[in-house]
């Protein structure tokens, strides 16, 4: 549930709080966002399964969010700027897959009518 929480308050810091983002530093708060959404998401499904670590939330997403940021730099400095591409479908099929798991874990649970 900590995972949720933590998402919806940063959803709602991002909205109130009008902090401008330099265009050169856009693909980098992309990537290290969609990282830090995999991460929650991935803590909400553990959380659903009873298998939610803290420790290991919060190194994974620490973890996930600088090596995101790294692939952009890297790509930035090796002049291949689509490297970060690479990041952006790591992330996001992982963030997919948790959605599903998700959703999947609704639907087999009581909590959607099922007897």
């Amino acid at each position: 549930m900590w995972p949720l929480v933590g998402l919806l308050i940063g959803i709602a810091l991002g909205l109130f709080l009008k902090i401008p983002i330099p265009p050169i530093y856009a693909k980098y708060l992309g990537v290290a966002t969609l990282a830090a959404l995999d991460s929650a998401f991935g803590g909400i499904r553990a959380s659903l399964e009873k298998e939610f670590n803290d420790k290991l939330f919060i190194s994974g997403f620490f973890s996930n969010t600088i090596l995101a940021a790294f692939i952009v730099y890297m790509g930035d400095r090796l002049g291949v700027e689509p490297l970060y591409y690479a990041a952006i479908v790591a992330f996001g099929v992982r963030l997919f897959q948790n959605i599903a798991a998700i959703r999947r874990i609704f639907f087999e649970s009581k909590r959607w009518g099922k007897e």
